[in-house]
């Protein structure tokens, strides 16, 4: 048995240590922002602030300052007062995971919103995912089958691929990615509609999934008129749940539209508890957030599961160095940029060669093969380049040999990179049509 000094030295330190407090009051409401007095929770922590007439509001830690914690409401602050109770629900973001999300439409707190009971998973996870050591992750080594010609022939993806599709808006984005939701090769296909149209959800379900396409997939959706937090939180959502999947063994197909809406989602969270702005308004976090999204991508341990994310990226006024666009460049492993001008023209999908990459090309063709994509690119490029020439006949034919190869075969290459949203084609025909395109006298 302990004698006293024993029992008194082990209870000590406890009492010593400071015990968060587990409710305070309201006590500031400035914009989008709570400031809450006498409560003590982490950053990323869940409240719950209680209304004198039984008014509930769900709020997250987005800050603190001293003894002060900043909250931002999940839903409109309606109905809550000065010297309301604010209560801690809980310390940490975790998540109920499992098979049973496949078939679903949940929103950012994995609440349903297709009419069904919510899902009962029984794995927790962390919300912000558990980062793999870079020395553990396989490499990306296996084509990927996108089922659409441009992409296949000429800007090859590998499994575990980390692709942008950047273009101003109503150029056909969401079309193009309606088509790699449909046409790619993945055993689970994870969609987060992150701050776009609410119209666009069902849409996106009914005409670019369907029932056979939503058996296989789990959709996360939060649109533009909910809370910047709930935004946030579907955006890690979305990557939790691809995770999930991959560290199952399976090759995960993650499409994340948009991710200039989640750097939004995130400007608004930071210029509203203080944080300076930068570039076109956005505060530092958003250029720490998101290549820490774009990172939760990939290959898995060892080689076992892969996600291949495709993040669309709007270039707002079509302008090429906005600094979400910058940022997404130079964080991914590719981008596709779709051009208004093909667009105008009927071109579909209106993917411009001349400002897409693929840079993991070189490590998965054969020479033949990026040989000839190169060709093509090449040729692409410089009819280009001088179409204005040869519009207004200024260009006398023998000048540039492979200008005039340019000539001779653009109607056959503009054939090529067009295709029809409902139609698919595989990688082996494709590369087939792009040789015999090229070897024609």
């Amino acid at each position: 048995m302990m004698d006293f000094a024993t029992d008194i030295d082990a209870v000590l330190p406890h009492l010593r240590t400071p015990q968060p407090q587990r409710s305070g009051t309201l006590v500031r409401l400035v914009g989008m922002t709570l400031e809450a007095r006498g409560v003590m929770a982490p950053l990323g922590a869940c409240c719950e602030v209680v209304g004198r007439h039984g008014h509930r509001v769900e709020a997250e830690v987005v800050g603190f300052n001293d003894k002060i914690l900043f909250l931002m409401p999940f839903t409109e602050p309606t109905g809550v007062g000065p010297g309301d109770m604010v209560r801690v629900v809980s310390n940490s973001s975790l998540v109920s995971l499992g098979p049973e999300l496949l078939g679903r439409v949940i929103d950012g707190r994995c609440q349903p919103l297709d009419g069904k009971p919510p899902p009962e998973c029984k794995e927790l996870l962390s919300l912000l995912g558990r980062p793999i050591n870079p020395m553990e992750r396989g490499p990306i080594n296996k084509i990927l089958d996108v089922g659409v010609k441009a992409i296949n022939g000429v800007l090859t993806l590998g499994r575990g691929q980390r692709l942008g599709l950047i273009a101003g808006s109503g150029v056909g984005k969401s079309v193009l990615l309606g088509m790699l939701t449909r046409f790619t090769k993945a055993d689970v296909v994870v969609i987060g509609l992150i701050g776009e149209r609410g119209r666009e959800v069902q849409a996106f379900i009914q005409e670019s999934l369907g029932e056979e396409g939503l058996a296989k997939s789990v959709v996360v959706a939060a649109p533009a008129n909910v809370s910047p937090v709930l935004r946030l939180k579907a955006t890690h959502l979305t990557h939790v749940i691809a995770e999930y999947f991959r560290d199952q063994g399976k090759d995960v197909l993650m499409l994340c539209d948009s991710l200039t809406r989640v750097a939004h989602a995130q400007r608004e969270i930071g210029l509203a508890i203080g944080e300076p702005p930068t570039a076109k308004g956005y505060p530092p976090s958003v250029f720490g957030l998101l290549p820490n999204l774009i990172e939760r991508g990939g290959v898995g341990r060892h080689g076992h599961g892969s996600i291949t994310a495709i993040y669309t990226v709007l270039a707002e006024g079509d302008d090429a160095a906005d600094p979400i666009v910058d940022i997404a460049r130079a964080s991914l492993d590719g981008q596709v940029m779709l051009s208004r001008k093909l667009a105008d023209a009927a071109h579909y999908p209106a993917i411009d060669l001349t400002g897409s990459i693929s840079r993991l090309m070189q490590s998965l063709l054969s020479n033949d093969d990026l040989k000839s994509a190169n060709k093509l690119r090449r040729l692409w490029s410089i009819y280009q380049q001088n179409v204005d020439l040869v519009q207004v006949g200024a260009y006398e034919h023998g000048s540039n040999p492979e200008l005039d190869e340019a000539i001779r075969l653009n109607d056959r290459i503009v054939a090529f990179l067009r295709q029809d949203m409902h139609i698919s084609q595989d990688y082996d025909t494709t590369r087939v049509q792009l040789r015999d395109l090229l070897n024609q006298t």
